[in-house]
């Protein structure tokens, strides 16, 4: 069986502040956006909302690529944001913005899902991280997506930077994804026997008129209608690059081990949906902090164990794509903790119905400021 590329490309939306006032810049000016558009070269994009911005890599082969281009779009984002008192935070919420306050983006597009999804697309006031890999055989594209759906609550866990919304702790470590499930299409794909059933699904919802094509559906994972890749979906942005960078090797390390197990004529375990869900919303709740269920053995286990146990499983990956270094810097975020974490710390001994301190909020906002400027070269 011929090896796919396995090439790799991430997106990152970003939200922008006000420096002083640490507010979103719900109406940032036009000539921001032009000024990035021409440094980056058609790499960044409009968002949804105007207080966002997205960038994508192109196609890139090693991890140092992608590495090399997140951190000089973040880098130039800053320094061009900077001359309007601007700047860029990689945290998928604002700890304290209202969405009631964020106009969307006049682009067809955007006024689309505005008109169709109503309160709900206009609620979606948070950012994610996608990594897309190159599959291109179809048939294996769809097998290896059937398989990768049990690891997406890990990949989530070491990923989560959306603890507070309207400034108050949700309790949730990556509240994001309790916002974007209120969209239909949402959530855990759903399992294919073949990538004709994969097309035939997508091709009723289009010729019913209900999609206009398959970039309307957001599960956690999906073929991307644009590219012969899987992308990953389901992951907060990281604040720290190092985090980001991390992840995207461990995702495509997984595509790997599972088209090795493929080869050998072997897949990995099937689990219901149902059992899968679970995890994933365990992840969602608890972070790094999580125990997560194993299957086989019917009980919950640290997540740091889990950890280990990917990257035995996964580590001749990272030897053929040379990312060991990256592989191994999971285990740090295991550890230490994410986004999440540090954010909660700064925000003290606090119940989930109290309004935090504006000074606090503030803070915050700095803190992320900060975070995702560092270590940019």
């Amino acid at each position: 069986m011929k090896e796919p590329s396995f090439s790799i490309g991430v997106e990152e939306e970003y939200l922008l502040v006000d420096k002083s006032s640490r507010k979103l810049a719900s109406s940032p000016p036009p000539e921001l956006f032009q000024a990035c558009e021409s440094a980056l070269e058609g790499r960044v994009s409009p968002e949804f909302l105007r207080c966002q911005i997205e960038v994508g890599t192109p196609v890139c082969m090693t991890l140092a690529e992608v590495r090399a281009e997140l951190s000089y779009f973040r880098k130039t984002i800053t320094q061009e944001a900077s001359q309007f008192n601007l700047a860029p935070i990689a945290a998928s919420t604002h700890p304290f913005a209202e969405w009631t306050d964020q106009p969307h983006t006049n682009k067809e597009r955007y006024n689309e899902i505005a008109r169709t999804m109503q309160v709900v697309a206009k609620r979606m006031l948070i950012c994610g991280m996608h990594v897309h890999v190159g599959i291109e055989d179809e048939e294996l594209r769809i097998e290896l997506f059937n398989q990768l759906s049990y690891f997406l609550p890990h990949l989530l866990a070491l990923s989560t930077s959306s603890p507070f919304w309207r400034g108050r702790r949700t309790g949730l470590k990556s509240y994001r994804l309790s916002v974007f499930n209120e969209l239909p299409r949402t959530g855990l794909p759903p399992r294919f026997e073949s990538n004709y059933e994969y097309r035939h699904t997508v091709d009723i919802l289009t010729n019913a008129g209900v999609i206009e094509d398959a970039t309307k559906i957001w599960w956690d994972l999906r073929p991307s209608d644009r590219f012969p890749t899987l992308e990953m979906r389901v992951t907060d942005v990281c604040p720290r690059l190092d985090d980001a960078i991390a992840i995207a090797a461990l995702y495509r390390c997984l595509c790997r081990m599972l088209f090795r197990l493929r080869r050998a004529n072997q897949s990995w375990r099937r689990y219901s949906r149902f059992l899968l869900s679970e995890n994933r919303w365990q992840a969602q709740r608890h972070g790094t902090a999580v125990r997560l269920i194993d299957f086989g053995r019917n009980e919950t286990v640290p997540f740091i164990d889990l950890i280990d146990e990917m990257i035995e499983l996964v580590w001749p990956d990272a030897e053929h794509f040379g990312c060991e270094s990256d592989l191994m810097h999971i285990r740090e975020i295991a550890t230490r903790g994410t986004s999440a974490d540090k954010q909660l710390a700064l925000a003290g001994e606090i119940s989930e119905d109290s309004q935090l301190p504006q000074e606090t909020l503030d803070r915050m906002v700095d803190h992320l400021i900060e975070e995702t400027q560092a270590g940019l070269t």
